[in-house]
């Protein structure tokens, strides 16, 4: 199918300058494809900034916005301000960075609560209210966030109504010894981002995303799926469990990464696969469960085990 090849020429165009990532990779655009937005939580130099990049610039037509979290950052620097046209005596709204199809919130726990919270409506709601006026964004509104793990000084932990926003969390992590000495070879004197042309438009994501809603989730898949997020709720050791959202999350990607592999159907592999990702980041334990090594991935992974499979 033609929407097929579509997805492969944009994973294959990531995929040569994020490399070692595929699986990572076709999961973030799965995501992007179902209208949820992402975090991606590593370390610095992982790649994290260069795979945002790169879908941007592989999408012909796609508006790349890049806001850069810092302490001193904001809301009105993300989202805009109406500023005074002397001329007609009146406001002109300026629109701020988010106005894009596809957002990069680099390190984005570096900006206050406040400033965070910015993103809450955009995110959930593809627009954005300034001054009680409402202004909206582009069907093709998408976020890929990253923030680093393990720095702690000038950061602030990212609420659980802002988690619960992203669709679903991921890190890339290291390359084989054999795939960073390929990257070395790959410099040029431009960054490879730079060199890469685009391979599929704004239209053909529309008509992709159209077929999603066509993939076919059985009935006894949609109450297994929703088995693994009830499974949270009253749990000991989880103060705050998954709500329908995720349910609704995992649903959605679940169809788009069948499409990616080829199916018009969702088989509980699938769900299962995705699971952590989607709901793992939505948990919040308790500090014994924590103290005891435990996060809410490794609890998704539980419950994975726990709820039984549906036999088709």
């Amino acid at each position: 199918m033609a929407a097929i090849e579509s997805l492969s020429r944009l994973e294959d165009g990531v995929c040569s300058v994020v490399v070692g990532q595929r699986e990572v990779v076709r999961r973030v655009l799965a995501t992007m494809l179902a209208g949820g937005h992402v975090l991606l939580e590593d370390v610095p130099g992982t790649g994290k900034t260069t795979l945002a990049k790169a879908i941007a610039q592989l999408v012909s037509g796609a508006e790349f916005g890049r806001i850069q979290f810092t302490p001193d950052l904001l809301p009105s620097d993300i989202l805009g301000v109406n500023v005074l046209n002397a001329a007609r005596s009146g406001f002109d709204f300026h629109r701020g960075p988010v106005f894009a199809d596809i957002v990069l919130a680099d390190e984005v726990n570096r900006a206050s609560p406040r400033t965070q919270s910015a993103l809450l409506e955009a995110m959930a709601e593809k627009q954005v209210t300034v001054e009680g006026v409402r202004h909206e964004l582009g069907e093709h509104f998408f976020v890929i966030a990253t923030q680093n793990p393990v720095e702690l000084r000038g950061t602030y932990p990212l609420p659980e109504a802002q988690m619960d926003r992203f669709s679903y969390r991921c890190s890339l992590g290291y390359v084989s010894i054999d795939e960073e000495v390929g990257l070395l070879g790959g410099r040029g004197l431009s960054h490879p981002v730079d060199r890469l042309e685009p391979v599929v438009t704004l239209q053909e994501l529309g008509q992709i995303r159209s077929m999603i809603d066509e993939v076919r989730v059985d009935e006894v898949l949609r109450e297994y799926l929703v088995r693994l997020v009830a499974a949270t709720r009253g749990r000991a050791g989880v103060r705050l469990a998954a709500s329908p959202r995720a349910s609704l999350g995992l649903f959605r990607i679940a169809q788009a990464l069948s499409l990616f592999e080829g199916r018009d159907f969702v088989l509980p592999e699938t769900i299962q696969s995705l699971a952590p990702g989607v709901i793992g980041h939505r948990l919040l334990l308790d500090a014994d469960l924590k103290h005891s090594g435990w996060d809410g991935k490794m609890l998704v992974e539980q419950i994975l085990k726990e709820v039984a499979v549906p036999v088709s």
